[in-house]
């Protein structure tokens, strides 16, 4: 049977390729400009030749030669032909370089690097078909998820999330007890602890060395009103909590609606949970567009495994949407489920009943 090939198509389709291999590139030498700290080193210091900024880092100019190339042609960093010097512009700035800003991608980079690094482990689970537990993955996907995570939660946690939830800041302002389920490295539980000093935090995850990752950050930041403890979703001690609280982590539970549950347990009669998850629509055909490109691909090869290797494995999906998550609220037991907010990559749910 003859293929009647329009190759035109071919061409454009190829061209696209070429161009997500240019990026894939250009995230790795962006890495490499983070770990080198080329990047936080170029800004505001304006139009820099070769040989300074050689001498600025103490790097092999020849190295830099390569990487400057690279970075230009992607536009990561700005180059003057005429000058022959290179930039790292305000806006370049706040992408690749300022550690805690919202826009920074340096944390999105971490995990797909930590994904390339163990491909073949990957590859072996997709065709498989059987779990990778969390702990599997190299710290750096640890790292990384904070690390990306963090900007948003800090901007927005305190500032909007939570006054859109009905009753909620007023509880945490005058002291209530809250639980961080799936807290990983304890950015949110550590926020929540700065923002609520009478209140009471508990971060909760199952990965030990994310725990003492958080404890440490705790430590640092100074704050005394949170305690970490390793314990699963859908068992940890305690009860009467006011608040309760997940983000971008109820998808990667092998059994969700169980964890759900035991939130509702565990919460007084008028107590809220707040679920923070990946933005995504409610069918594939409205989650086709970058973001749900690069979601569909991180749930593939970190969230659903993490699921699929624990109890139940329910397999949720990084991209569920919220038709989907209500559902898994509604048969944990849990009456309401209402939308509070929203960001680019992030929707909120305030959860009661």
């Amino acid at each position: 049977m003859s293929e009647d090939i329009d190759f035109g198509k071919v061409e454009e389709l190829a061209g696209k390729v070429i161009g997500d291999v240019a990026g894939a590139m250009s995230v790795f030498m962006a890495v490499l400009g983070d770990k080198a700290k080329l990047f936080d080193l170029m800004d505001g210091k304006g139009p820099l030749t070769l040989e300074q900024l050689a001498d600025l880092s103490g790097m092999n100019s020849k190295y830099l030669h390569e990487w400057l190339g690279s970075v230009s042609a992607a536009g990561y960093v700005t180059y003057d032909p005429e000058k022959e010097t290179f930039e790292v512009t305000p806006e370049q700035a706040l992408v690749f370089g300022r550690e805690g800003q919202p826009a920074c991608m340096q944390g999105f980079f971490e995990i797909i690097l930590s994904q390339f690094a163990t491909h073949e482990k990957a590859a072996e689970v997709f065709i498989s078909g059987e779990g990778r537990p969390w702990s599997d993955h190299l710290p750096c996907c640890f790292c990384g998820t904070d690390r990306f995570f963090r900007p948003g939660y800090a901007a927005n946690l305190v500032a909007t999330w939570i006054p859109a939830l009905e009753g909620v800041e007023d509880k945490l302002k005058a002291g209530a007890k809250i639980a961080d389920i799936g807290c990983g490295h304890g950015t949110s539980s550590v926020l929540m602890a700065q923002a609520y000093p009478n209140s009471k935090v508990v971060g909760i995850d199952f990965h030990a060395p994310s725990i003492e990752a958080a404890k440490a950050k705790a430590a640092e930041a100074g704050v005394d009103n949170v305690e970490f403890i390793v314990a699963k979703a859908q068992d940890y001690p305690g009860d009467d909590f006011d608040f309760a609280c997940i983000f971008d982590a109820l998808h990667d539970m092998g059994d969700p609606v169980g964890a759900a549950r035991h939130i509702r347990e565990t919460l007084k009669d008028d107590g809220t949970f707040m679920l923070v998850e990946p933005m995504a629509g409610d069918s594939m055909a409205d989650n086709m567009h970058p973001m749900g490109q690069i979601f569909y691909a991180a749930s593939c090869v970190v969230c659903t495994p993490a699921s699929l290797a624990q109890e139940v494995g329910l397999g949720l999906g990084a991209q569920a949407g919220q038709k989907r998550l209500t559902e898994v609220l509604n048969e944990a037991g849990f009456e309401n489920v209402r939308r509070a907010a929203e960001t680019p990559t992030n929707m909120v749910l305030e959860v009661t009943g």
